[in-house]
């Protein structure tokens, strides 16, 4: 697989404007994306804003989120081409998810069942 290095070390607060304009576009609030967001990783609005503030790379957001939710193994199907559940390296699946989960709300999924309600 291709090397991930420039992904992991891209900045979070580089990429959160895009997450937002991706789900605002589509009718969704930032606060659905952060529910999305604090789902996967256990951050709360302060750890988000530190991490936003303090330009984390993906490494460091992955690396120092409180915990990842035990329900991960439920998201499935393709993002960017691959299929997250077979993606090898563990830290770029967890930007897989994080990928998936937001496409999903922009696509209109119930919030239910993005959170593997």
């Amino acid at each position: 697989m291709a090397n991930y290095e420039r992904v992991f070390k891209m900045s979070f607060a580089s990429v959160y404007p895009h997450y937002v304009t991706k789900v605002e576009k589509k009718g969704k609030t930032i606060e659905e994306l952060h529910t999305v967001i604090f789902w996967l990783t256990g951050y709360n609005e302060q750890g988000l804003q530190l991490l936003i503030d303090e330009k984390w790379d993906f490494s460091t957001f992955f690396e120092k989120a409180p915990q990842l939710n035990p329900n991960v193994g439920k998201i499935k199907g393709l993002i960017c081409g691959y299929r997250v559940e077979e993606i090898e390296d563990p830290l770029m699946q967890k930007i897989r998810y994080l990928d998936k989960l937001i496409d999903e709300l922009a696509r209109g999924k119930k919030m239910e069942s993005i959170l593997r309600k």
